[in-house]
């Protein structure tokens, strides 16, 4: 296997600005198939598959599911892909979602380049509750779990699918470790993508003056649940605030 984690694999050379985005992010080896004209794509990923733990292929889904046709032997052991198009839309956890990691790198991915997460797993698409949260900086991760214990009340963690905040805290030691901590992924949204959204609620005055928006919370669970009702509006703990937002196909 190669000392990379992770292998990037590009079908055309017009993926290139989103692979050089990836590895200045998330590290690898970028993988340039037109290199090598002389051996078809197809046999090339082949023969390239078990050389990293994780791939993402910045193709179509058709070309990867052809690509990974016949290599694909157990799901505890083959590595993860996650397949972004070149328009950098959506990132697809394909293959070994749960065991090989591949639906956290999807949000790994999407946070890069802006793109949607998709992840299919039950284990994961199952869950009925998304979080959104927002902090002061420096917080650390017990206040962030004390905030959001308040606000699921009777409700677990574990019901729990995904943890969204705006850009700016995208890097916040204390969330990720909060979310690291309990196998929760982390949804990052543009401050451009929440101001689009129409506000409903009583706007903050200190998010305006420091993020530049009326609200975190309450707007990125609902952008990350766009079918979801808001269950606990904005509920703030020690610096940190908590909205809840419930999935309607999944009502508990």
């Amino acid at each position: 296997m190669s000392e990379a984690p992770l292998g990037i694999w590009l079908v055309r050379a017009e993926g290139e600005e989103l692979a050089a985005s990836l590895q200045a992010r998330l590290g690898g080896e970028i993988h340039r198939p037109w290199l090598n004209p002389g051996a078809a794509q197809k046999a090339q990923f082949a023969a390239a598959y078990r050389r990293h733990a994780q791939w993402v292929m910045v193709a179509a889904s058709g070309i990867a599911v052809r690509f990974l046709d016949g290599l694909a032997q157990d799901k505890h052991s083959d590595p993860a892909v996650v397949v972004l198009d070149e328009a950098g839309r959506f990132a697809v956890s394909l293959l070994a979602g749960h065991e090989g990691g591949g639906n956290e790198l999807a949000y790994r991915v999407a946070a890069v380049v802006g793109a949607v997460p998709v992840v299919t797993t039950a284990t994961e698409a199952l869950k009925p509750l998304v979080l959104g949260v927002g902090c002061r900086k420096g917080v650390p991760a017990g206040r962030i779990e004390a905030a959001v214990l308040h606000a699921l009340g009777r409700r677990r963690i574990d019901e729990v699918r995904e943890v969204a905040t705006v850009d700016l805290k995208a890097n916040e030691p204390g969330l990720l470790e909060f979310c690291r901590s309990h196998g929760l992924p982390l949804r990052v949204f543009a401050r451009a993508t929440l101001a689009a959204r129409p506000w409903v609620g009583k706007p903050s005055d200190w998010v305006m003056q420091n993020v530049g928006l009326n609200g975190v919370c309450e707007p990125c669970a609902l952008v990350a649940c766009p079918r979801g009702t808001l269950l606990v509006p904005k509920t703030s703990l020690d610096g940190v605030a908590v909205a809840v937002v419930q999935d309607k196909w999944m009502e508990i």
